[in-house]
């Protein structure tokens, strides 16, 4: 049980090098705050507010900030790195959480998704100019040529600088989260594979489940 997974040449021709990573987690349950999540959060917090620490990932957040003011818009990391600096991480769910704090850990963008309601394999690939897809919460992303998106069989599922989908949000009754990392250029491997480290065992130590894998491509 793990999504199958490719990188089309359009994508390979465009952004040599750069890497996506995916981890499942399966047969796990969602809650808005486990015994100990706090202290868990804390723990974690102390270690990225690290001076050496922030500035690798502050350095890693700006080339995301860059590579979405190319397609002019504006990177929503730089703001969650500045509120999490001066206030901690948010408090929403298990599954929101965890993803945020991959993202502030490791310095890298992160998506929290619903794997059941991926429609067959998935693919990283560009977008053609005036490409349409339906983002969360009823939005309509109208994508410029050469934007970074994922897709399923049937849609586009995220789009790297506008957001994801409302097909594949995590729901209350979620039980196989999927997490995935896109790299822009300059971002290393290592780092998204950090990112999803902490996702997946943030998720595992308080909602139980199985990590079905961890993969950097």
């Amino acid at each position: 049980m793990f999504p199958e997974f490719s990188m089309s040449a359009k994508y390979e021709e465009m952004y040599p090098g750069v890497g996506f990573g995916l981890t499942l987690i399966s047969g796990c349950k969602d809650s808005p705050n486990p015994e100990g999540f706090d202290q868990y959060k804390r723990k974690l917090l102390r270690k990225m507010r690290k001076r050496e620490t922030l500035a690798g990932i502050t350095e890693r957040i700006n080339l995301y900030a860059d590579f979405f003011q190319r397609f002019g818009y504006d990177c929503p990391l730089s703001k969650h790195l500045k509120r999490t600096v001066n206030s901690g991480f948010p408090r929403y769910s298990l599954f929101v959480d965890a993803h945020f704090m991959a993202e502030m850990c490791a310095g890298i963008l992160v998506a929290v998704t619903d794997f059941d309601c991926f429609d067959g394999k998935l693919m990283l690939d560009v977008a053609d100019d005036g490409e349409i897809c339906a983002g969360m919460g009823g939005r309509e992303f109208i994508l410029k040529k050469g934007e970074i998106v994922l897709r399923d069989e049937k849609d586009i599922v995220c789009v790297l600088a506008q957001g994801a989908d409302e097909k594949t949000r995590v729901r209350e009754d979620t039980a196989n989260v999927l997490f995935y990392a896109y790299a822009v250029s300059g971002i290393e491997p290592q780092y998204l594979k950090e990112g999803l480290t902490v996702a997946a065992e943030t998720v595992v130590e308080f909602g139980g489940g199985n990590i079905e894998g961890i993969e950097i491509f």
